[in-house]
């Protein structure tokens, strides 16, 4: 038996939460969602402000999804209540970040600037010219495109310049001793 599968989801009063044929609607301030869920497997109810996962199918391979699908439909309301964000720092001279538009302008200390076209379900923001917010409904899209910036100039570990998260830890090298 799965320990997060059992647990019931609380629903914020300002959600929606629609069950139809194995697809589940969800309506907040953010925005709407529209998550599925194997009817097969697992069945969805609600309870006053309570959403509970149950497994229909008892079997190993079941009891594997119970959990993950549990923590996908929590994701997917806490998206569509609060939504999710990231923030990302720029480290290092010379390094800047500007909206032109639909795509993030970014100096990263190349001889040419680096753009990355926004989707159309994130919304960044940049403060400072060093401080990226992105935030969206959709946690794995939000993850995605901070990972994607990241990778565009990644912490080097010796003085720790480029693009980490706010709270990432870098790993230190110590340089060459003479």
């Amino acid at each position: 038996m799965s320990k997060l599968g059992k647990k019931p989801i609380n629903i914020p009063k300002d959600t929606q939460i629609k069950i139809e044929e194995g697809k589940l609607l969800l309506k907040g301030p953010k925005g709407t969602k529209e998550l599925s869920i194997n009817e097969k497997v697992f069945s969805a109810t609600v309870n006053e402000n309570n959403l509970i996962v149950k497994m229909i199918k008892n079997n190993e391979n079941s009891k594997k999804m119970w959990g993950t699908t549990r923590s996908l439909v929590n994701s997917a309301i806490i998206g569509v209540s609060t939504g999710h964000e990231k923030t990302l720092i720029l480290t290092g001279v010379g390094l800047r970040a500007t909206l032109k538009g639909e795509s993030l302008s970014l100096q990263l200390g190349f001889s040419h600037d680096v753009f990355y076209k926004i989707p159309k379900d994130v919304k960044i923001i940049v403060e400072k010219s060093t401080i990226i917010k992105i935030s969206g409904i959709d946690k794995d899209v939000v993850g995605k495109v901070a990972s994607e910036i990241k990778m565009l100039k990644p912490v080097e570990p010796y003085k720790g310049k480029g693009i980490k998260l706010k709270d990432q830890y870098v790993l230190r090298k110590e340089g060459k001793k003479k």
